[in-house]
């Protein structure tokens, strides 16, 4: 039977806009395919009131940090946004106290800048958008940070390069949780490019 797994968002100002819809639509998508539906996908922010995310969009959490359920997985976006909030204490012992508990970590593009600024990338791979992967080795000198890769899978880290990445990324997770045939469905669904896992990732287990 499946496992309803609670998949929390993180979203912060200058968050990157495709960095988190792109994976709220992919794992909202999957859910069709699954019966009970796999995800319970929900975002979480610090604050009340709405984000504004990168180019002035608009959008409204649906928890704050204190009464957010606990994530089964826990999906870290990038952006702009990343260079202020990675020095919000507050905010990243939150992630580091939900990543603790949680199943799977993610990130995109440069939220892999809050993962290492939580201790969470030491001895790991990762990968970053493109034009932030020396400032991603700085931060975090005891990762491997891998160049061309689409995401990096730790087993229970995951990293992905920038922005459309993060899609690629979370149909591998959709793949690994549940299974090849519903990420395959979800990505027909959604009219993308499913991208062999095997060859993009790092170390898997």
């Amino acid at each position: 039977m499946t496992v309803t797994r609670n998949l929390a968002i993180l979203l912060f100002p200058d968050v990157e806009v495709l960095d988190f819809c792109g994976p709220f639509e992919v794992f909202s998508v999957a859910n069709r395919f699954i019966e009970p539906a796999a995800f319970n996908v929900f975002t979480v922010a610090e604050k009340p009131g709405p984000v504004i995310a990168r180019n002035g969009l608009s959008v409204n959490p649906h928890f704050q940090l204190a009464q957010c359920p606990k994530p089964d997985v826990l999906l870290v976006p990038g952006g702009q946004g990343t260079r202020t909030e990675m020095h919000n204490l507050a905010l990243i012992d939150w992630i580091k106290m939900a990543a603790d508990e949680a199943e799977l970590v993610l990130s995109v593009c440069t939220g892999a800048l809050l993962l290492a600024k939580a201790g969470l990338l030491n001895g790991l791979e990762a990968t970053t958008h493109h034009g932030a992967l020396e400032l991603l080795r700085q931060v975090a000198p005891k990762t491997t940070v891998h160049v061309g890769r689409r995401f990096v899978d730790n087993g229970r880290v995951i990293c992905s390069a920038g922005i459309a990445a993060g899609i690629d990324m979370s149909l591998h997770v959709v793949a690994k949780l549940l299974s090849d045939e519903v990420a395959r469905k979800t990505a027909i669904q959604m009219e993308y490019p499913l991208v062999a896992g095997a060859s993009q990732s790092g170390a898997m287990n």
